[in-house]
């Protein structure tokens, strides 16, 4: 199963391919027993080579900004038709429209499970909010109240400071 991190860095290529007018994006989830090598492909298509172009840039700059993560490899950016950007745990395919008709990747993987950006999101939020629910209780039992942590008070800092200026005085006697 797909870690969350993985789920999150799949919403937001998927995002950036909807920002900058990808045509027919998909998500597929892969069956674990018929491809071990990745977990979801996300596909979409662009009316040219600058598009397609752009939008892998787009996801590129959006990974590396949030998640601190490069892709792995990337193939066929410099002509445009068919860019796959493979980031191991999924990979990213930015089609020419007759590209894409052509390979047709999507009847190729038959056991995938598709899914919708909207699924995705219901998904990831769903785990966040079973993550929120669970943390208080951990956080409440780790971390001390406030009212048990000792504050310092306006005395001991006037103490120390008192005592700051003795211990100087009395090395400035000492030289003389």
């Amino acid at each position: 199963m797909a870690s969350t991190e993985t789920r999150n860095m799949v919403l937001a290529a998927a995002t950036v391919c909807e920002d900058k007018k990808g045509e027919d994006t998909k998500i597929l989830e892969l069956d674990p027993m018929d491809s071990g090598f990745t977990d979801f492909f996300l596909i979409t298509s662009g009316i040219n080579d600058r598009q397609t172009q752009a939008i892998a840039d787009g996801i590129e700059f959006e990974l590396k900004k949030k998640f601190a993560t490069y892709p792995n490899s990337v193939e066929g950016r410099k002509l445009g038709e068919w860019i796959l950007m493979d980031y191991v745990d999924f990979v990213v395919h930015i089609f020419l429209k007759d590209r894409r008709e052509y390979y047709d990747i999507e009847r190729l993987r038959k056991s995938a499970r598709r899914l919708d950006i909207d699924d995705l999101k219901a998904a990831l939020t769903k785990k966040t909010l079973a993550a929120r629910k669970k943390s208080p209780l951990k956080a409440a039992a780790k971390a001390p109240s406030r009212s048990t942590v000792p504050k310092k008070t306006v005395a001991t800092k006037a103490a120390k400071s008192v005592a700051k200026k003795s211990t100087k005085s009395a090395a400035a006697d000492r030289k003389k």
